[in-house]
């Protein structure tokens, strides 16, 4: 999984916003830090779908650059976020659960009207990008 580098602003009484120099004119914006890497991460998702991606720089790379120098000058802050590549082909897994456990995933399925699949996907995406699940 590749890691992109975005650089991060934050103005008073304004979202916070995320831009990725090695994916120009890929941003995204949050209400709140937490939830800014589960959006930056499908932002890029979004924005490397169907094309191809390019080798994005690490941070050492990235605080060389003298651009990005002066926006962290100015109060900016990187922030690394995973892009998970969205392929669009289903694959099957084999997975060994608790009982219990699986009970309770099945009951909480049926609850949100979702499969078995989706949610376990959904609590996957959520968890490489740190996103709070909704309750």
């Amino acid at each position: 999984m590749k890691t992109f580098i975005g650089i991060v602003h934050k103005e008073k009484d304004s979202a916070y916003g995320i831009h990725f120099p090695d994916a120009a004119g890929c941003y995204s914006a949050s209400d709140s830090l937490d939830e800014l890497m589960a959006e930056a991460s499908k932002a890029l998702a979004f924005y490397f779908e169907g094309v191809e991606v390019t080798e994005p720089r690490d941070a050492d790379a990235m605080l060389a650059d003298p651009e990005i120098k002066q926006e962290l000058d100015e109060g900016a802050f990187l922030l690394a976020v995973p892009l998970i590549e969205m392929t669009g082909r289903k694959v099957p897994a084999n997975m060994t659960f608790d009982a219990g456990l699986l009970a309770a995933i099945d009951q909480t399925c049926k609850l949100r009207g979702m499969t078995r699949s989706a949610f376990l996907a959904d609590l996957a995406r959520r968890a490489i990008t740190q996103e709070t699940p909704e309750a």
